[in-house]
C-alpha cells in the first residue's frame, strides 16, 4: 500500500525547470542536467471554487475528504468534479491494472524502475534527481495519474529500519536538498508529489501505534529539516501524514506538527493526505490538519464528520477549508490532464543506467585491482546468485514492476565481447540460510585460477521490506562462508554488494581486494555494474549514510525499535555521522566517502562574510584539482562546527555540498553558500532558531573524516536573551543585559555579594533561583521586589 512498502540555506546545485528540451535517446553521463520540454498545453475547464463550496451539499463536502476506491478521489459528478488518481512510486510508478488485485502489489503497469532512494541519495546529484523526478513523472502522466507517493525523506535513525532503502539519508541537508530536486523534477511535468511520512516515521515494528519520544530541539534539528526544505523551497502539492505518534499524539490528530509547523509557520498551501489507513479519529484528524483520508473509508470517515459538525465540535468553515484544498488539488491535476502523452521507454532506461552509475559506491580498491582490463588478463570468475538474478529494488509498497532487466552476469559478458573469458557459479541460494556443499565446491573450482573472482553478495528480499525490521545487520552466514572459501583459492577478490541497508562488513572485507557498494540499483543496474567493474565510468558515489564497524556501535542501539508503545529517541541530536564523529568512534566507512579511479587534491579555501547580523551569509570557496589520469567526479563537501557553544552541538554538521567533474589535471573553482540556518540552533527556551556570536569553524572535504582544508569566520550572532522568571537561576539574572546589572547593584560586593560574584565558589550559589535566594537570611531583595523586576524588565512572571 502507499504508505507501506530547513530551509537549509547551504544550497549545492540549483535546476532551473524551464525552458528544457527533450531528453536524448541513448546518452551516459556522470552527472549534470539533459533538457526536457514541459507538458504540451492544452485547453482544460478550471473549477470555480468558491462556486462549487456554495453548491456542494454538506454530506457531498464530507465525502469528497474520502476517497473513492484505494487509490482514487472522490468524485461529484452532478458537479463536474472528476476524481483523480494517486499512486506509488518513489523510485519508479507503480499503478494498479485494472481489475488487479486491490492494493496493487501483485500486478502493477510497467514503468521504469529507477534506484531506490539508498542508491540515489549516494549520487549526492540534485541535478539528476530532479531529472529522475521528471521521468517518473512523464510516466505518470502517461499513466493518468496525478499523484505520485514520495519522496520519503525520513531520516535513517538506525540501519535496522525495514525501509532505509526508500529513504535518502542519516543527514536532513542532503536528505532535503534531493527531496527538493526530485519534487521539482516530479512537479515540473504537471504531477505532484507526496512528501512522506511526516514526521519521525523511522522504524516499521509497530509503525501503526508506536510513539516516538523525542526531544523539540532534536525534532526541529534533525527530524523535521528535510520536510521543510521539500515544503518551502518546492511547494509539493501534497505531504503525507505517517502513522507513529510523536510524544504520544498520532501525528495525523497533531494540530502542532500539521498546522502549526507545517502550515502556519513553513507556508504549505497544499494538501495534506493521510497514510494509508492512517486515520483513527477522522473529524479529530480533519481538526488537526489532515484534508484528505486514503484509502476509502466504507463510509466511516464521512459519517464521523457529520456526527462532528451536528454536534457543534466541528464548524463547517475548518470543514470547508479541507474541502477547498481538496478541490485545487483536483484543479491542478485537471490542468494536466487530457491526452495522455507516452513517453520513451529507452530513454528513461539509459536514464535509470546513469542514476546507477552514480549511486554505486566504491568503499576499497586495494592495489588498485579495479577497473578491470575488458581487453586483456584470464578469466573473470562472476560467482553469487545475485549476478545472474538481481535484486535491483525493495519490497513493499514501492515495488515497481520494471520496463526489462539487465543483469551484471549478461552485461559483463556484452561488455568484454568475446575478448576475455567470463565465467559463472551461482554459490548459494538466495533465500537459503545455509551453504550448499556442491554450490560452494563449484563456486571454488570456478575462481581457482581465474585472474579475479568478482563475487555477488548481499541481502535476500526477505532481509528487508516495508512492513518489519531487520534483526541485524549481517550478510547471510553461508555468504560470507562462501567468500572464505573463494578468497582461499583465489586472493584476487572483488565483492559487489546489493542491499538497501547498510551492512556490516567487518571483518570480512579484509578478504576482499576491493568492495563494491552497489545498494539496489534498478533495472539497469547490470549495465551500470559492468561498466564500474571493468573501467567504461568512473565511480563517482558517496555514501549519505555511515558504515558501522558493528550493529552494537550505532546510535540507537538499545533505544531502537522500542517498548510497549514508545521508542526513546536517547541519542538525540547524535544520529549518524552525528554520533560517530562527535564521539571519535571508530567506523568501517565514514559519511560521504567513496574512491574514485582518479584522485583529487582541495587548495586555496577562502570564506568571505557577505553580511552578518541577522541574516548572516558567508560564501566558501575552494580550488578542486584532479590529479589523476581519469575523468572523475568529486563531491565537495562543507561542514560547520560551533566549538564555543554554550549548548551541545554536534561535533561537525554537514551544511553545504556541490559536485564537480574534471578532466585529468583540470581545476575549477566550488563555491558553497552558507545562510542562517548552517549556523543556528533550535533554542528550546526561546523557541525559535538562534546563532550565538563567535567563531565557527569551516571544514571542506571529500568525507566527514577526510577534510582536507580549514577556517573558521567569526559572526555576531543574535541577541538571545533568556525570558526571566523569580525562579529563574541567579546565573541567567546576571546574564541579562538589563536585569544582570540590577542585581549586581541590589546585592553589592560584600556578604552574600562577595559569595555570588566570587569567580569559583560562587558558581553553586549562582545555581540557586532568586527567589530561593531571596529567603535566605540577609540577603537584600525581597520576592515581592523580585515580582516587580520581572515586569520592569520586560517578562512576564512564570
Amino acid at each position: 500500500m502507499a504508505h507501506r512498502p530547513f530551509r537549509a540555506d547551504a544550497v549545492s546545485v540549483r535546476l532551473s525547470m524551464s525552458n528544457r528540451e527533450p531528453l536524448p535517446p541513448v546518452k551516459v553521463r556522470n552527472s549534470g542536467p539533459e533538457p526536457v520540454a514541459a507538458p504540451a498545453p492544452h485547453v482544460t475547464a478550471r473549477l470555480d471554487i468558491p462556486a462549487l463550496l456554495t453548491r456542494l451539499t454538506l454530506e457531498e463536502k464530507a465525502q469528497l475528504l474520502d476517497g473513492s476506491d484505494f487509490w482514487r478521489t472522490q468524485p461529484v459528478e452532478r458537479l463536474g468534479i472528476p476524481a483523480i488518481m494517486l499512486s506509488d512510486g518513489p523510485h519508479g510508478l507503480r499503478k494498479q491494472r485494472e481489475g488487479g488485485d486491490h492494493l496493487g502489489l501483485l500486478d502493477s503497469v510497467p514503468a521504469t524502475c529507477f534506484p531506490p532512494a539508498a542508491a540515489l541519495a549516494s549520487s549526492w546529484d540534485t541535478a539528476l534527481l530532479a531529472r529522475v523526478g521528471e521521468a517518473i513523472g512523464r510516466e505518470c502522466r502517461a499513466e493518468r495519474v496525478s499523484v505520485v507517493l514520495g519522496p520519503g525523506v525520513n531520516m535513517k535513525r538506525s540501519p535496522l529500519c525495514g525501509r532505509n532503502f526508500e529513504y535518502y539519508s542519516e543527514d536532513p541537508a542532503l536528505a532535503g536538498e534531493l527531496g527538493a530536486a526530485f519534487t521539482e523534477g516530479v512537479q515540473s511535468q504537471g504531477v505532484g508529489v507526496s512528501v512522506k511520512h511526516f514526521a519521525a516515521n523511522n522504524q516499521e515494528t509497530d509503525r501503526m501505534t508506536v510513539s516516538a519520544e523525542v526531544d523539540a530541539r532534536t525534532l526541529r534539528e534533525i527530524y523535521l529539516p528535510a520536510f521543510e526544505t521539500v515544503v518551502t523551497r518546492a511547494r509539493p502539492w501534497t505531504v503525507m501524514s505517517s502513522y507513529n505518534k510523536v510524544n504520544g499524539t498520532y501525528v495525523a490528530e497533531s494540530r502542532e506538527l500539521l498546522t502549526g509547523i507545517l502550515r502556519e509557520e513553513w507556508g504549505f498551501d497544499g494538501l495534506v493526505v493521510s497514510d494509508w489507513g492512517g486515520v483513527s479519529r477522522r473529524a479529530r484528524s480533519l481538526t488537526a490538519g489532515v484534508d484528505l483520508e486514503m484509502p476509502a473509508s466504507g463510509g466511516a470517515g464521512t459519517e464521523d464528520i457529520l456526527e462532528a459538525v451536528g454536534s457543534g465540535r466541528l464548524s463547517e468553515s475548518d470543514l470547508d477549508t479541507a474541502v477547498a484544498r481538496v478541490l485545487t488539488l483536483v484543479d491542478r491535476a485537471s490542468v494536466a490532464a487530457g491526452a495522455a502523452p507516452s513517453f520513451d521507454a529507452d530513454a528513461h532506461h539509459e536514464l535509470a543506467r546513469e542514476a546507477a552509475l552514480a549511486g554505486a559506491v566504491l568503499l576499497k580498491n586495494d592495489d588498485g585491482i579495479l577497473p578491470l582490463d575488458p581487453a586483456g588478463g584470464g578469466r573473470i570468475a562472476v560467482i553469487g546468485e545475485f549476478a545472474r538474478t538481481p535484486r535491483f529494488q525493495g519490497a513493499g509498497s514501492s515495488q515497481v514492476n520494471p520496463t526489462r532487466v539487465v543483469t551484471a552476469l549478461d552485461a559483463l559478458r556484452t561488455a568484454v565481447d568475446g575478448r576475455r573469458e567470463v565465467v559463472f557459479a551461482p554459490g548459494f541460494e538466495v533465500e537459503s540460510e545455509t551453504a550448499d556443499p556442491a554450490l560452494v565446491a563449484e563456486a571454488v573450482r570456478t575462481a581457482t585460477d581465474a585472474d579475479v573472482a568478482v563475487l555477488f553478495l548481499g541481502l535476500p528480499p526477505s532481509y528487508e521490506s516495508e512492513g518489519y525490521d531487520r534483526a541485524h545487520m549481517d550478510l547471510p552466514a553461508h555468504q560470507l562462508e562462501l567468500l572464505d572459501a573463494v578468497a582461499a583459492a583465489n586472493p584476487r577478490v572483488v565483492v559487489v554488494l546489493s542491499n538497501g541497508s547498510a551492512v556490516c562488513l567487518t571483518p570480512w572485507q579484509e578478504r576482499a581486494r576491493a568492495v563494491l557498494e552497489g545498494w539496489l540499483l534498478g533495472q539497469a543496474g547490470g549495465d551500470a555494474l559492468a561498466d564500474l567493474l571493468l573501467g567504461v565510468a568512473n565511480p563517482s558515489g558517496r555514501l549519505a549514510e555511515t558504515i558501522p564497524l558493528r550493529h552494537e556501535d550505532t546510535p540507537a542501539f538499545g533505544n531502537f525499535p522500542g517498548a510497549f508503545g514508545r521508542v526513546h529517541y536517547g541519542e538525540g541530536l547524535l544520529v549518524g555521522y552525528r554520533w560517530y564523529d562527535t564521539r571519535r568512534m571508530p567506523v568501517a566507512h565514514p559519511f560521504g566517502h567513496g574512491f574514485s579511479y582518479t584522485t583529487f587534491s582541495y587548495d586555496g579555501l577562502d570564506a568571505v562574510i557577505r553580511s552578518d547580523g541577522a541574516e548572516p551569509e558567508v560564501e566558501v570557496t575552494v580550488t578542486v584539482t584532479n590529479t589523476g589520469d581519469r575523468t572523475g567526479t568529486e563531491t565537495v563537501q562543507l561542514y560547520v562546527t560551533d566549538p564555543e557553544s554554550t549548548v551541545l552541538r554536534p561535533a561537525q554538521e554537514l551544511r553545504a555540498f556541490a559536485r564537480v567533474t574534471l578532466e585529468p589535471g583540470g581545476s575549477s573553482p566550488v563555491t558553497l553558500t552558507l545562510g542562517r540556518r548552517a549556523f543556528a540552533f533550535w533554542h528550546e527556551a526561546l523557541e525559535r532558531w538562534v546563532v550565538e556570536g563567535g567563531t565557527f569553524g569551516l571544514r571542506v572535504g571529500a568525507s566527514s573524516r577526510d577534510i582536507r582544508v580549514e577556517t573558521a569566520v567569526t559572526l555576531t550572532g543574535d541577541d538571545a536573551v533568556l525570558p526571566l522568571a523569580p525562579d529563574s537561576p541567579a546565573e541567567e539574572w546576571l546574564a541579562h543585559p538589563s536585569a544582570g546589572p540590577w542585581l549586581r547593584d541590589a546585592v553589592g560586593d560584600e556578604g552574600f555579594g562577595a559569595i555570588l560574584f566570587d569567580p569559583d565558589s560562587g558558581q553553586m550559589m549562582r545555581a540557586i533561583p532568586l527567589r530561593r535566594l531571596s529567603r535566605f537570611p540577609g540577603f537584600p531583595l525581597s520576592e515581592g521586589q523580585i515580582d516587580d523586576a520581572v515586569i520592569r524588565f520586560g517578562e512576564t512572571a512564570v
